[in-house]
C-alpha cells in the first residue's frame, strides 16, 4: 500500500509532459554508475543496484510504447559507453588535423554502440511479461548479452567494456571463462547483477525458487574457481628454455611527430634490458617503440649496436614497421618481429586488426585531400594480414608464441585456428590515450584471455601497463603506467588446454538454448 501511494504520489508531482525527460535522466545515470565496475574502479557491486533498479524500471513502465524502450536503451548504452569510453578522443589530441574530430568522436562513438542497447531493450519489451520477474530477468539478460555479442564480432566488432570486465581483479569468480567463455559469462552476470529486483517486485514461490537458482549457480562459479586456482598451485613449475625479459618504457607518443634520436631510444632499450652475452634470454619490447624506421633500416643503420650488446644466446622481439614491395607499390606493415643479435630477421607477424584512423584511413583517397591521415604512420595507411603464424623460438625449444599487437588481445574467441603454441606475446603503445581509463581497460583483456586459453600472457606496453599473467589470470608480476623498466620469468606451468579454447564462441550458443530453456519452463511454471 506504501509503495503504490509513493506511486501515486510521484506521477501527481511530475507532470507528464516532464516525466519522459525525467525518465531518460534518470536511465542515462543508471548507464554511467554501471561503468564504474569497470576497470580501474571495479566496483562491481554497483551494477546489483544498477541493474535491479532498470529492471524494476522497465517492468513497471511495462504498458509504455515500445518506441520508448528503444530510447531507455539507447539512452542507458549512451550514459554507459560515454562515461567508460571517453579516453577515446585523447589519441586525436596529437595530431592538430583531427581534433575537430574530437567532439564527434566523444559522442557518436557512444551512440553508435548504444544502438545495440537499444535494440535489446525494444527486443525485451516485445517478450515481458509483467507477471512473470525472473523470466523477465531471464529474457533480458539474454537479449543484452546477445546484443554484446554482435557488437563484439560485427564489422570487425569492438568487444570493449562487456559487463564482465568488472570481474578482472576477481580470479576465482572469473575461472569459468576457462569453460565457456567472456561472452556466455557476460550474459550469466547480467542475470545475478538483475535477479536482487525480485525481492521488490515479487515474493512468489517460483519467482524465490529463480532467485535460489541464481545465488546458487554463483556460488559453484565460484567454487569451481577457487577449485581451479587451488588445483594449479599445486602443478609444478619446469624452467624454460631461456629467460624472458619484458620491458615496460614511457619513451614519449611526440617520437611519431618529430625528429628523434632513433639511436638514443635503442640505447634506452638496451639499457633497461640489462643483456647479459652468457644467458639464454628473450626480449620483449614495446609496439612501434622506434619510429620513422623499418626492418631492413633496423639491419643496415643499427646492427653495430645490436652486435656490441647481445650475443648469439639472444633474440629480441620487438614492435617495428615493416615494408614490403608488390608490384612497384609499397606495403606498409605494423609488425610484431624477432631479430638475432645481429638484427637478422627470425620471424615477423603482420598486425590482423587495424585500428580506424589510427592504423588505416577509412575513404584514404578522399580524407587525404582535406589533410587527414592515420595517426601512427606519417606515410600511407597499414596494410591488413590474413595471417597469424604460431613462432617456435627453436626446433627443439619449449618456448612457442601467438603474437597479438596492441587491441587484437580484445577479440576472444578469435586469437588462432592454430592452437599449438603455450605462450600470448601481446604488446602495445597505449600512450596515445595519455593517464586515463584506457589503458587499465586493456589490460583487464589480457587477463581474460589468460583464462579463456589456459595460457601465460607476456605483455609489454609503451606508456602502459606491462605483465606477466598466469593462466589463472593470477598477475605474476607487472609494471604500472608510471612505471618503467624490466620483468622476468624464467620458469612456468604447462596446463591442459582448455574447453573454451577447443571450441570457443560455439559454447555461447549452447548457453543460449539453456537460457531459452529456463524461459520456457519457468514460463509454464504457474505463480504461487
Amino acid at each position: 500500500m506504501k509503495i503504490k501511494f509513493l506511486e501515486k504520489l510521484k506521477d501527481n508531482l511530475i507532470p507528464k509532459k516532464y516525466k519522459i525527460y525525467i525518465e531518460n535522466i534518470y536511465i542515462f545515470f543508471l548507464g554511467v554508475l554501471s561503468s564504474f565496475g569497470l576497470p580501474p574502479y571495479n566496483f562491481w557491486i554497483i551494477n546489483f543496484l544498477t541493474f535491479s533498479l532498470l529492471i524494476i524500471f522497465l517492468i513497471k513502465n511495462k504498458n509504455n510504447n515500445p518506441k520508448l524502450f528503444l530510447l531507455y536503451g539507447f539512452i542507458f548504452g549512451f550514459g554507459y559507453f560515454v562515461s567508460s569510453l571517453y579516453w577515446i578522443p585523447i589519441a586525436l589530441l596529437h595530431d592538430q588535423n583531427f581534433k575537430v574530430l574530437i567532439p564527434f568522436s566523444l559522442i557518436l562513438i557512444p551512440a553508435f554502440l548504444g544502438l545495440f542497447y537499444s535494440i535489446a531493450f525494444f527486443v525485451f519489451k516485445l517478450y515481458l511479461k509483467p507477471e512473470k520477474v525472473f523470466v523477465n530477468i531471464l529474457v533480458f539478460s539474454l537479449v543484452l548479452g546477445f546484443f554484446d555479442f554482435i557488437r563484439g564480432n560485427i564489422f570487425s566488432g569492438f568487444p570493449w567494456n562487456l559487463f564482465a570486465y568488472a570481474f578482472s581483479e576477481s580470479i576465482a569468480f572469473i575461472q569459468i571463462v576457462s569453460l565457456i567463455g567472456i561472452y556466455s559469462f557476460n550474459t550469466i552476470l547480467i542475470t545475478i547483477f538483475s535477479v536482487p529486483s525480485i525481492l521488490y517486485l515479487s515474493r512468489k514461490k517460483n519467482e524465490l525458487l529463480g532467485l535460489l537458482i541464481t545465488i546458487t549457480i554463483a556460488i559453484l562459479v565460484y567454487g569451481y574457481g577457487v577449485f581451479k586456482i587451488n588445483n594449479f598451485k599445486n602443478l609444478k613449475a619446469e624452467p624454460l628454455d631461456a629467460e624472458i625479459r619484458i620491458l615496460s618504457t614511457k619513451i614519449p607518443i611526440e617520437r611519431f611527430y618529430s625528429s628523434i634520436d632513433n639511436e638514443g631510444i635503442l640505447f634506452k632499450l638496451i639499457e633497461l634490458s640489462k643483456p647479459s652475452k652468457n644467458e639464454d634470454t628473450i626480449f620483449i619490447w614495446p609496439e612501434g617503440i622506434i619510429p620513422n624506421t623499418n626492418l631492413k633500416l633496423l639491419k643496415s643503420e643499427y646492427d653495430f649496436l645490436f652486435t656490441r650488446f647481445f650475443s648469439e644466446k639472444h633474440k629480441i622481439i620487438l614492435g617495428i614497421n615493416d615494408i614490403e614491395l608488390k608490384r612497384e607499390k609499397k606495403y606498409f606493415y605494423n609488425s610484431l618481429s624477432i631479430i638475432d643479435s645481429k638484427a637478422n630477421i627470425i620471424y615477423k607477424y603482420h598486425k590482423n586488426n587495424l585500428v580506424p584512423f589510427g592504423e588505416f584511413l577509412p575513404f584514404e583517397k578522399i580524407l587525404k585531400k582535406i589533410g587527414l591521415k592515420n595517426l601512427t604512420n606519417n606515410y600511407q595507411s597499414y596494410t591488413a594480414s590474413s595471417e597469424r603464424n604460431i613462432f617456435k623460438v627453436s626446433q627443439n625449444s619449449k618456448i612457442s608464441i601467438l603474437p597479438l599487437i596492441c587491441y587484437e588481445i580484445i577479440y576472444s574467441g578469435k586469437l588462432s585456428n592454430k592452437k599449438n603454441y603455450n605462450f600470448i606475446v601481446n604488446i602495445s603503445e597505449d600512450g596515445w590515450f595519455g593517464d586515463s581509463i584506457g589503458p587499465y581497460q586493456h589490460f583487464a583483456h589480457s587477463i581474460f584471455r589468460s583464462v579463456e586459453y589456459g595460457k601465460y600472457t607476456f605483455r609489454s606496453a609503451n606508456n602502459g601497463i606491462s605483465a606477466i599473467i598466469d593462466p589463472t589470470g593470477l598477475v605474476v608480476e607487472k609494471l604500472d603506467i608510471k612505471n618503467e623498466g624490466i620483468i622476468s620469468i624464467k620458469e612456468t606451468v604447462s596446463v591442459d588446454k582448455t574447453f573454451f579454447s577447443t571450441f570457443e564462441n560455439k559454447i555461447y550458443f549452447l548457453i543460449i538454448l539453456l537460457f531459452i530453456f529456463l524461459i520456457f519452463s519457468f514460463t509454464k511454471l504457474k505463480n504461487e
